[in-house]
């Protein structure tokens, strides 16, 4: 088996598959074009400007089947409460653990503690590991693919699997097509200090120029992604820290207090991009090779984790009927358990920016209502915040 990608997706993947190493004798490799696992036992040192992720419960609980969340709480700060408004409208919803007898709805991550936890755990596994490479070809054979790596070496794998994000150009040179539908939005991502603590508390604020989110992130600190319409980010990025808090308070308001510090300012563009294929005979697609989404629900990362898992639960279910990994009956099995998933994660995040993004007074006054509703209505609310949890589908 051959893991494309080396990052978050593919490491997780990687850690997962160690019963079906141990056990099963599989043969894992993972070729990955940073040079980073030599960074795996460096210190630590955290930065105001890391970049970070929610990780909603379900995906904590799945790391602790690794045996890795312990590790990976050192850093991590819980969600307890989340609050969902939109600007200038009355009515909200209100999410809570207490609500739901959890400890924490999920947690916010700095991706650099996440990664070196993960790589700590593949330097101790017995897995072929080709870093820095990239895969110069991938070729389809009988019973597999074979790749060239840059350094000219090659590798049979039964199963390979992309999940290097889709940057590669792997997915496109197999002719494995995707749909785009581009937001004409860009993200603005940076870390802001508060002048008080946020007691575990997010936000999501909904603009008449997009939605604003802020993750909790350890003492005083939130992660803000900030949604712009295309091109109206780069006066943003070209204001001084005071001129960008000042808007950015005017914009969010001071439910949380005043923001008093920001980080280093990044942007990315904003689509939805679905692969039409993800699976093919001794292939699948991973993470945002497979699916990118637009960051308003936080649930990217989280669905790309229950993919990996749920292929290493097809492979295991194979192994036991005496099926390779690449075997076609094992794909279609991890593609019966990732459909409906991804299909109503994949509508019901790009439903949100649609709904949210229309200016019109009428359906902002039904907005409010809704969100009112939502409130009010215990089940509702509830199992809503148990599937962005992770806890059911």
């Amino acid at each position: 088996m051959a893991i494309i990608g080396g990052g978050l997706v593919g490491s997780s993947l990687a850690c997962a598959l160690q019963p079906l190493i141990e056990q099963a004798g599989l043969s894992v490799a993972v070729i990955e074009a940073a040079p980073i696992l030599e960074m795996a036992d460096a210190s630590f040192q955290p930065s105001f400007d890391a970049r970070a992720s929610a990780i909603a419960q379900g995906s904590a609980d799945h790391f602790a089947e690794m045996g890795l969340w312990e590790a990976m709480a050192e850093h991590a700060n819980p969600i307890r409460r989340i609050h969902i408004s939109e600007r200038g409208r009355f009515g909200a919803t209100r999410l809570s653990s207490d609500e739901l007898g959890v400890t924490a709805l999920g947690h916010v991550i700095p991706n650099a503690w996440m990664g070196r936890v993960l790589h700590r755990r593949l330097a101790e596994m017995a897995i072929d590991w080709h870093c820095p490479a990239r895969v110069e070809e991938i070729v389809p054979v009988a019973g597999g693919h074979v790749l060239t790596l840059t350094e000219g070496d090659q590798l049979k794998a039964g199963l390979t699997v992309l999940a290097d994000g889709g940057r590669s150009g792997l997915k496109e040179r197999l002719g494995i097509e995707s749909d785009s539908h581009p937001y004409d939005q860009v993200a603005l991502i940076a870390n802001v200090e508060l002048s008080r603590p946020h007691d575990g508390k997010a936000w999501e604020r909904f603009t008449t120029e997009g939605p604003i989110a802020l993750l909790p992130l350890q003492g005083q600190a939130m992660e803000l992604v900030w949604t712009h319409p295309l091109g109206a980010e780069h006066r943003r990025l070209g204001l001084s820290d005071g001129d960008f808090l000042a808007e950015l308070q005017r914009a969010f308001g001071d439910r949380m207090g005043r923001f008093r510090r920001v980080g280093r300012r990044h942007t990315y563009p904003l689509s939805l991009v679905t692969a039409r294929e993800t699976t093919r005979p001794g292939l699948a697609v991973l993470g945002n090779a497979a699916h990118s989404l637009h960051p308003v629900a936080g649930q990217g990362f989280n669905l790309a984790l229950r993919g990996a898992m749920d292929l290493v639960g097809a492979m295991e279910a194979g192994q036991e009927r005496g099926e390779a990994p690449g075997n076609v009956a094992v794909l279609a099995d991890f593609e019966v358990r990732r459909r409906a998933d991804r299909h109503n994660v994949v509508r019901f995040s790009d439903g949100l920016v649609r709904l949210f993004g229309i200016d019109s007074v009428l359906l902002s006054h039904a907005r409010a209502a809704g969100l009112i509703g939502l409130n009010l209505a215990g089940p509702l609310r509830r199992g809503l915040a148990r599937r962005a949890m992770g806890l059911e589908r």
